[in-house]
């Protein structure tokens, strides 16, 4: 795929998904965080752009070779983040980032609409990933300054002595996410072929977003996961029971219609509401409605 349609098409996944509205617990077009605000999203959304562009031309490059460790996974991640650091002051992307870089290299290699291609690219692009994308990877985390993410009983992404072990040991990027995966949702989706967003997510917008237009589109998509998948987000808050109070709210209204009925829609309102209330942030799950929703667009677009 052409890598400027790639960026544009990874720039409209960041900035619809934050703009769903109201998607439940997080920050949308009529709600803000103490420490983040609709317009922060918009501004990351858009500055992603020339990284996710260079993945994609990077894809490009790799199409015709078996290695591709010289991707830079590690590297074009950092990049994206330490560019968002100087628009906005907070985390607003590492996850969104995170999936949606290996996703633009791997829409880089594949010809329009080839979705099988573009998931068996991903899962080669994260299996080949070198020491020296772990290293970025947890620099990356530690500029955004992400709790809970890349750290476990050995290593640690502030322990500059973790990062030097990486690099003498050879433990790769895949490797550091398979260790984060048992209670990070996104590092299990990216070593495990992104089942999330093509089995689930991408599903779901596709099946809904000609009826029921963008917005109700990406608000049911995001119902639709979370009622599917404890939030680790908020497991890693607020616990796993809590995680599983609103996996279990959020699958009682999807199956009441979520978004798609009028009373559906003005239950996802009060459970808005009532997430906010509690401070219980399904961050997670937005990114991977956000990977969904990339997936879904350059499926959408291409038969604009």
């Amino acid at each position: 795929m052409d890598p400027l349609y790639v960026s544009r098409i990874a720039q409209l996944a960041a900035v619809l998904e934050v703009s769903g509205y109201p998607k439940p617990g997080n920050v949308h077009r009529t709600r803000d965080f103490d420490d983040m605000v609709f317009e922060d999203f918009l501004v990351s959304g858009v500055i992603i752009g020339d990284t996710m562009r260079l993945a994609a031309e990077r894809g490009e490059d790799l199409s015709d070779l078996t290695d591709l460790s010289v991707a830079g996974i590690g590297e074009l991640i950092l990049r994206a983040v330490e560019e968002t650091r100087s628009w906005v002051s907070t985390n607003t992307n590492l996850g969104i980032v995170m999936l949606l870089t290996p996703l633009s290299v791997a829409a880089g290699m594949v010809d329009d609409r080839d979705l099988q291609g573009l998931r068996e690219h991903v899962n080669r692009i994260i299996l080949q990933t070198t020491s020296e994308d772990a290293v970025n990877l947890y620099r990356a985390i530690s500029i955004a300054d992400a709790g809970g993410m890349g750290e476990h009983e050995t290593l640690d992404v502030n322990d500059p002595e973790s990062q030097e072990r990486i690099l003498k040991e050879g433990i790769t990027l895949f490797d550091t996410l398979k260790m984060s995966a048992p209670w990070d949702l996104i590092a299990r989706e990216l070593t495990s072929s992104m089942p999330v967003t093509f089995n689930v997510g991408f599903p779901v917008f596709r099946e809904t977003v000609g009826e029921y237009g963008m917005n109700l589109a990406v608000v049911q998509t995001f119902m639709t996961i979370l009622s599917r998948f404890p939030d680790t987000l908020i497991a890693r808050k607020y616990g796993e029971d809590v995680a599983e109070e609103v996996r279990e709210e959020a699958s009682d209204i999807v199956e009441r219609g979520g978004a798609l009925t009028d009373a559906g829609l003005r239950r996802v309102e009060r459970f808005d509401r009532k997430l906010h209330k509690n401070g219980w942030n399904p961050g997670t799950t937005a990114d991977l409605t956000a990977s969904s929703l990339m997936v879904g667009l350059l499926d959408y677009y291409s038969d604009q």
